[in-house]
C-alpha cells in the first residue's frame, strides 16, 4: 500500500450556494422597463393636472437633464463644475438659431425640433470637449475657477455680439404648434411636457446604463483615487474628459428644452446664479445617485413658486418684494443644503434610502 494517498478532490458547493450569473442584458431590460413605466405615468398624469401645473413638470424635467449630467460628472467623477449655466445657456441659444433659421428658410416638419435639439447637444459636446481638456489638467480650486470663468464668459458673449445674440433681449424660439391629429383644442402646455419628457426619459435611459456600465466603474475609479486608477491603467485624463462631455451634452439638452418651453433664450436666465443653484440642487438631491438628481430637479422649480409665495403674504413695498424674490430663493437654497449636509448628509435621496431599506429588508420575498 502506497505511503501516500491522493489528495481527495475538493467538494463542490451545492447548487444552491453557487453565485448566479445576471444575464447581460437584464440591467438594460431594467431600466427600459422603468423608462416605460415613467413614460406612461407622464401620459396618465397629463391628462389630470392644469395646463400651469403641466408647464412646471415640463420644466422640472427640462432640469433634470442638467442635474443628471452634473451628478455624472460631481457625483460620480469628482469633478466641481460652476459652469453648467452656461453649457445651459450653449443649447438654448443653439436651438434658438435653428430653429429661426428653419423659420425663415419656411422648413416645417416633425423632424425640425429633433434636429435643433441634436444641433444644440452637438455644439454644446464641442464646447464641453475644450473645457474638459482644460479641466483635466486642474484639480481642486483651480478647477472651479475655470467652470466659474465660463459661467461668466459666457452670458457676456451674448451682450457683446448682439448682432447674432440680440444682446440682453435674447432670442425667440419659434415652435411649431402640436400635431394637428391631437385635435385643434389640445392644451399646447400638455404637448410640450411629453416633448420635454421623451428627451429626458431618453436622456435618463442612456445615462442608467452608463453608470452601470465599463465607463461608469472608470468614472468611480478615478474619482475615488487616481493613482490607484492609473496603475490599473486606466487613462485618466481620457475619463474626465469623457465624463465632462457626457455631463455637457445633458446641460445643453436641458438649456435647449428650456428656451423651447419658454420660447425664448435670454443671458439673464442662465446667470451664475443657476449654475450654483445646480450644484446646491444635485448635493441636497443626492450627489452621485440619478433618483437624487430628480429631487433637485424638482426643487429648482419648487423653490422660485415658494418663494413668490411668501412674498405675496407679506405685506412688501414692490421694490422691497422684488429684491426678496431675487436673493431669497438663494438663501433659501444655501440653508437647506446646510442643513441636508448635517442631517442626512447623502441628501434626500439617501435619506429616503435609509428609510425604505428596513422595509425591504422585513418583505418576505426579498429574505428568500
Amino acid at each position: 500500500m502506497s505511503a501516500t494517498r491522493a489528495a481527495a478532490p475538493p467538494a463542490r458547493p451545492p447548487a444552491d450556494a453557487r453565485p448566479v450569473r445576471t444575464p447581460r442584458g437584464s440591467t438594460l431590460l431594467r431600466h427600459f422597463t422603468w423608462t416605460v413605466v415613467a413614460a406612461l405615468a407622464v401620459l396618465a398624469v397629463s391628462q389630470q393636472l392644469e395646463p400651469f401645473r403641466n408647464f412646471q413638470l415640463a420644466t422640472v424635467a427640462a432640469y433634470l437633464c442638467a442635474t443628471a449630467g452634473l451628478t455624472v460628472l460631481t457625483g460620480l467623477n469628482g469633478q466641481l463644475s460652476l459652469g453648467h449655466g452656461a453649457l445651459m445657456a450653449t443649447g438654448a441659444y443653439t436651438v434658438a438659431l435653428c430653429q429661426t433659421a428653419f423659420g425663415d428658410r419656411g422648413i416645417t416638419g416633425a423632424w425640425v425640433l429633433p434636429a435643433s435639439l441634436g444641433a444644440a447637444i452637438l455644439t454644446t459636446v464641442a464646447v464641453g470637449a475644450v473645457v474638459g481638456v482644460a479641466a483635466a489638467r486642474l484639480r481642486g480650486p483651480y478647477l472651479a475657477g475655470v467652470t466659474l470663468a465660463v459661467a461668466v464668459v459666457v452670458p457676456a458673449l451674448t451682450v457683446t455680439f448682439d448682432g447674432v445674440f440680440n444682446g440682453e433681449q435674447g432670442l425667440s424660439v419659434p415652435v411649431d404648434p402640436p400635431p394637428a391629429a391631437l385635435g385643434l383644442d389640445f392644451p399646447y402646455e400638455r404637448w410640450q411636457l411629453w416633448v420635454a419628457a421623451a428627451a429626458t426619459l431618453l436622456t435618463l435611459l442612456l445615462l442608467g446604463n452608463l453608470v452601470r456600465s465599463r465607463f461608469g466603474r472608470t468614472f468611480r475609479a478615478v474619482r475615488d483615487d487616481e493613482v490607484a486608477a492609473r496603475l490599473a491603467g486606466i487613462h485618466v485624463a481620457r475619463t474626465q474628459v469623457l465624463a465632462f462631455v457626457v455631463s455637457a451634452a445633458c446641460a445643453g439638452l436641458g438649456g435647449a428644452l428650456l428656451a423651447v418651453l419658454a420660447q425664448s433664450a435670454s443671458p439673464g436666465a442662465f446667470s451664475l446664479t443657476l449654475s450654483l443653484f445646480l450644484l446646491m440642487a444635485v448635493v441636497v438631491g443626492g450627489l452621485g445617485s440619478l433618483a437624487g438628481a430628480f429631487w433637485g430637479a424638482v426643487l429648482l422649480v419648487a423653490l422660485p413658486d415658494l418663494t413668490h409665495t411668501l412674498t405675496e403674504q407679506l405685506a412688501l413695498s414692490p421694490a422691497l418684494a422684488q429684491r426678496m424674490e431675487g436673493n431669497l430663493p438663494l438663501a433659501i437654497f444655501g440653508s437647506t443644503l446646510v442643513v441636508v449636509m448635517i442631517a442626512a448628509p447623502g441628501g434626500v435621496q439617501g435619506l429616503l434610502s435609509r428609510l425604505v431599506r428596513p422595509l425591504l429588508a422585513r418583505w418576505p420575498l426579498r429574505r428568500s
